[in-house]
Parts: structure tokens; C-alpha cells; sequence
């Protein structure tokens, strides 16, 4: 068996969406001046609250919506307590962290009376889907074909972010927020507003992910099933400089590693080891990048206040 092939390719698209959006999340935080920890515990809400909607609607649109609105709601927990108490960011999204895994872990129980995982047979997962005419190319029309419809939503989002931020008016005040909140505040800017919208807009995205997660490369909820994804993210927004296309660039190498990872478990390498791949890499950025990206955006954010 081939190690890598256009076959790698098309799981890297599904591996890397979910550490895709969230990074998207994390760059729109990082752009107001927020560190946000947090993206793990906002993705693994998603995941749980997908499968719920899923599970009692049997309305994929109405899963993806619920687990979009409770990424938002707890992504708005997190902006009260660090816009309006002051309290330090690092800290509540450590705190959302916890708060996450051990509120799916009881609501697992409550609703669903099981303990580790729930899966229920009857339960449908996104749909695959090809796109038209990009999947008809020769060699490269494999990665948009079977794909779920969050995959090409992630891969448009980049651009859609990009075109927002450095082209549009609404998108320069997001930016000066983060640049210098006293500059911005000086000319009339709601800066709380905007630094609430920019968190809102994060939390949804990783209920974006989340649902990817759960609905999309599985059809299951397991306590913890984030596995760091939201951290590797975090790293994703750091290494991509908080730049849309940098981001993009930097989750795809991600997907890459933990694509490979599970390439090589079925060549009898153990899966201990194969697991470790991805957060290897994410060990190997976090000591070259070393907070670069975030950095100048949480050192202006924290000088301004």
C-alpha cells in the first residue's frame, strides 16, 4: 500500500475541516485582541450538541443549527466574563474547557442513560456530495468527491473571511479593535460590541466543527471525542499569523499529519505511536512559532486596558 496518494488527500480534506473551522474561530478572537483556550471545549459542545439534535429532530439542518447555537451561547459566556468582569482570558477558557467535557459527560448519562459513547443505528450523518464539475477533473476531482457539505463550507470560508477583513469597512474595525482598542474607541468604535460578534462568530464555527466531528466523520458522540483538535487549532491560528490563508495553510498541515497517522496504523505500526503524530507536530510549531501570530494582538488588547 501506497503511503501517500490522491486516497491521503481526500482524508486530509475530512480530517483537517473540523481543526479548520475552529482555527477560524480562533483567528476572528485573536484579530479583538482575545486569546481564546477555550476552542476545544466550544468544538466538543458542537459535537454533543449535534448528535442531541439529531437524535431527537432527525433533522440534519436542525443538528448543525443547535450544535452553531450552542457553540455561540458558550462562546458569549466566555466574552462576559473577560469583556464585562475583566477576568483573564486564559484562565475562563481553561475553565470553559472543563465546564465542556464534564457537562457532555453528564448530559450523556441524564439524556441518553449511557457512559463513554452513545450511537444510535437509526441516526443519519451528513450527507456526502460531490461537486459539480471540480469533481469531474482528472486526478484532483477525487478530493471533491464524498465529501460532506461543511468540507466545502470550510474550504470557502478563508476567502470569505479574508474579503470581509481587508475589504470591507465593518471588517477594518474589527481589525483596529485588535490592533489599539483606546485608537478605536477614540473615534467612536463599540469595541465590546464588536469583540461580542467576533466570539459569537467563533463559537459558532466550532459548533461547525463540532458537528463535523459528530455528524460527519462519525455518526457518534464519545466523552472527549475533541481529543485536542481545539488545541492543534489553536496552534493552526498562530502558525497561520491570524491570516486567513495562513490558517488555512497551517490546518491543512495538521489534517496532513493526522491523516497520515491513521494511514500507518493499518501498516502494523502501533496505533500508540501513530496517534502521537499530530500533536507531535503540534509540540514541533508550538516551540519554532512560540505565540507568534497572537502575540502582538494580546499585548495591544492588554495595553489598552
Amino acid at each position: 500500500m501506497e503511503l501517500f496518494d490522491l486516497s491521503l488527500l481526500h482524508s486530509t480534506m475530512r480530517m483537517f475541516t473540523p481543526i479548520l473551522l475552529a482555527a477560524l474561530g480562533g483567528l476572528l478572537c485573536a484579530r479583538v485582541g482575545v486569546f481564546n483556550v477555550g476552542l476545544e471545549g466550544l468544538v466538543l459542545i458542537g459535537a454533543f450538541s449535534a448528535i442531541v439534535g439529531n437524535y431527537f429532530t432527525d433533522n440534519l439542518i436542525v443538528a448543525v443549527t443547535v450544535a452553531m447555537l450552542s457553540g455561540m451561547i458558550f462562546s458569549f459566556l466566555l466574552a462576559f466574563m473577560t469583556i464585562q468582569l475583566k477576568a483573564n482570558e486564559i484562565v475562563v477558557g481553561i475553565a470553559i474547557n472543563f465546564l465542556a467535557l464534564g457537562l457532555t459527560t453528564f448530559l450523556l448519562r441524564t439524556i441518553f442513560d449511557v457512559k463513554g459513547a452513545f450511537y444510535d443505528s437509526s441516526m443519519r450523518g451528513l450527507p456526502r456530495v460531490d461537486v459539480p464539475l471540480l469533481s469531474d477533473i482528472p486526478a484532483v476531482g477525487v478530493l471533491f468527491q464524498s465529501q460532506t457539505p461543511l468540507v466545502y463550507v470550510a474550504l470557502a470560508l478563508p476567502f470569505v473571511l479574508y474579503f470581509f477583513l481587508y475589504k470591507t469597512v465593518a471588517g477594518f474595525r474589527l481589525l483596529s479593535v485588535g490592533y489599539n482598542q483606546a485608537a478605536a474607541n477614540s473615534l467612536g468604535i463599540r469595541t465590546n460590541a464588536i469583540k461580542y460578534g467576533a466570539l459569537g462568530l467563533s463559537g459558532l464555527l466550532c459548533g461547525l466543527a463540532g458537528a463535523q466531528l459528530s455528524l460527519g466523520q462519525v455518526t457518534m458522540f464519545s466523552e472527549g471525542m475533541t481529543a485536542g483538535r481545539g488545541f492543534v487549532a489553536l496552534v493552526a491560528t498562530m502558525l497561520g499569523q491570524s491570516h486567513p490563508f495562513g490558517v488555512l495553510g497551517a490546518s491543512f498541515l495538521f489534517g496532513l499529519a493526522d491523516a497520515i497517522s491513521t494511514r500507518l496504523q493499518s501498516i502494523s505500526i502501533p496505533t500508540q505511536l501513530t496517534s502521537m503524530l499530530p500533536y507531535i507536530l503540534t509540540l514541533l510549531v508550538m516551540f519554532f512559532v512560540r505565540g507568534r501570530g497572537v502575540e502582538t494582538n494580546y499585548s495591544n488588547e492588554q495595553s489598552s486596558r
